[in-house]
């Protein structure tokens, strides 16, 4: 009897025993969290801050009396430095920690900051956002290794809807705080911004972050060789994807260099990478096919993220006159739909088939986009707002599916270099989409005012009669009346046949989307509680 009783005592001991590591595995430890929390904060300044001069690169020409072309160049140097960072990335954090790469990476982000706000002259500027690019372009892999590595899977529900939300709000709101930010105060802002959340940060991440330990014998092993055709590669791809469609690509001597100079460097960096016992930039990770293919859809991804946040401006402020306050106001809707989708996208990601989730956001990319096709001068923040909803809504429908099949299996110990390469294919995706766009919306435009000059000739009756009315309107000119008439004909022609080039941009990226739902069956669906968690 008593053997019984001891028997059936011991099975709730038993079962209390099983229960208490599950739900300590289930367990989100605090101080990660802040950590957590604070490396998100130093990813939404770095990301925040390829588009925050976007909507203020006029004045930031006034302050320091810099041409337009030269100008182009405060942003194309950011781009360029924080492209060789990103996968260059995995290997500083393999070798110095996570903490003392993000710590180095947010305290020079905010220093570099500061010298570009005090910079007086557009050399100095340039300099400065290179190195700011360089420096920060750290922080932004590594929240995305560390959200999926030392968080259980049972909470990548909560996790993952971050990491998204901040990947797509910050570039998208960038013009809008900078609009906010100039008109408040000065261009200055735009970088002193950054000062105080950058103390804070690097100040966390020193204090906090613990999840790894260096392995300093990599930096012996480092190879410069291989860091070198890196920078060549990506440097000299940068610089075309940048300058091509302004310089008419391989009509220009300097981009048929550098064009050249992106193969050369491409060889050698992948012949590196390939034999090397310890490359800079691990490639393993692209057998494993989500990661592979995922790959392909966040590239996808950067041309919606990175090139309809151009394009949308363009047409605010080319063709509807706005200032930058006005667009960065109209821009805020895609955000404010992004941050109300980000919840109930990341409970949907541990529901439904992430394939099937990432389909549906494509569409609404591509509905989005199709709206836009029938886009006139006319239109504004109310026309624009259903598409604005679309790609708002559609950007988390298929960024946090995405990150999870891509990143969210993948053993520990690979998470970091996939890391700065799946973040890269989304910043090369960006880069890639809005040099096509240029190039399109170029050739278009032309093609376009080529096909309006021949229907405005004088047999045409309306045009006719507008010429009379607009001279009518010009005859206080005199002999010029008549030749005025023609220029502002000519002035109204070019207007509207640039609305046309982008009605068809427009639908060349509805295609595009839609393209890439039937790849999405090559994606395997994650087995539940897979990945993730707890890794040192």
């Amino acid at each position: 009897m008593s053997t019984g009783s001891n028997a059936i005592s011991r099975k709730p001991q038993a079962g209390a025993g099983s229960a208490a590591p599950a739900a300590d595995a289930d367990r989100i430890d605090p101080r990660r969290l802040i950590a957590f929390m604070s490396m998100a904060v130093g990813m939404f300044m770095a990301l925040l801050d390829i588009q925050v001069v976007s909507a203020s690169l006029s004045e930031i020409q006034a302050g320091l009396s810099a041409s337009t072309d030269e100008m182009s160049w405060v942003q194309t140097a950011y781009l360029i430095a924080e492209v060789v960072m990103i996968p260059l990335s995995g290997y500083l954090a393999q070798a110095i920690s996570t903490r003392w790469l993000f710590a180095i990476s947010a305290g020079g982000f905010t220093i570099t900051s500061l010298f570009c706000g005090l910079s007086s002259g557009i050399n100095e500027m340039i300099f400065w956002r290179a190195l700011q690019g360089f420096l920060g372009g750290a922080m932004i892999p590594s929240v995305f290794s560390a959200a999926y590595s030392i968080f259980p899977r049972s909470k990548q529900g909560i996790i993952a809807p971050i990491v998204g939300l901040i990947a797509t709000l910050a570039p998208t709101i960038g013009p809008t705080v900078g609009g906010y930010l100039t008109e408040w105060q000065s261009w200055h802002w735009l970088f002193f911004i950054n000062i105080l959340p950058g103390i804070f940060v690097t100040v966390a991440a020193i204090a906090l972050i613990d999840f790894d330990e260096p392995d300093l014998s990599l930096l012996a092993k480092f190879d410069w060789f291989g860091l070198a055709a890196l920078a060549l590669f990506l440097c000299s791809l940068e610089y075309v994807l940048e300058e091509g469609a302004r310089n008419d690509w391989f009509e220009d001597e300097s981009i048929r260099i550098f064009a050249v100079a992106t193969v050369i460097g491409g060889i050698l960096f992948f012949w590196r990478a390939l034999t090397r016992d310890v490359p800079i930039v691990n490639m393993s990770a692209f057998k494993d096919r989500n990661f592979a293919v995922g790959c392909l859809f966040t590239f996808t991804l950067g041309i919606g993220l990175y090139g309809l946040t151009y394009i949308y401006p363009l047409f605010l402020g080319h063709v509807r006159g706005y200032n930058s306050l006005e667009i960065g106001q109209t821009m805020f809707l895609s955000g404010a739909c992004m941050f109300v989708t980000a919840p109930i996208a990341g409970r949907l990601a541990q529901r439904v088939d992430p394939r099937i989730m990432m389909s549906a956001g494509f569409v609404g990319f591509a509905i989005g986009c199709w709206i836009m096709t029938k886009v006139t001068a006319d239109w504004d923040f109310w026309e624009l707002a259903w598409p604005q909803v679309f790609r708002g809504v559609s950007l988390m429908f298929c960024m946090i599916p995405i990150n999870n099949v891509a990143l969210g299996t993948l053993p520990p110990n690979r998470l970091k270099s996939a890391s700065g390469l799946f973040n890269l294919m989304r910043n090369l995706g960006g880069a890639v989409g809005l040099a096509a766009i240029n190039t399109f919306i170029n050739n278009r435009w032309d093609l376009h005012i080529e096909r309006l000059h021949e229907a405005l000739d004088q047999s045409n009756a309306v045009a006719n009669d507008w010429l009379a009315d607009m001279t009518q309107r010009f005859s206080d000119q005199g002999t010029e009346a008549a030749t005025m008439a023609l220029r502002q004909l000519a002035t109204v022609a070019r207007g509207q046949a640039y609305v046309m080039a982008l009605a068809d941009i427009f639908v060349l990226l509805a295609v595009t989307f839609m393209l890439l739902i039937p790849l999405a069956p090559l994606l395997r669906r994650p087995r539940a509680g897979g990945g993730g968690g707890g890794a040192h």
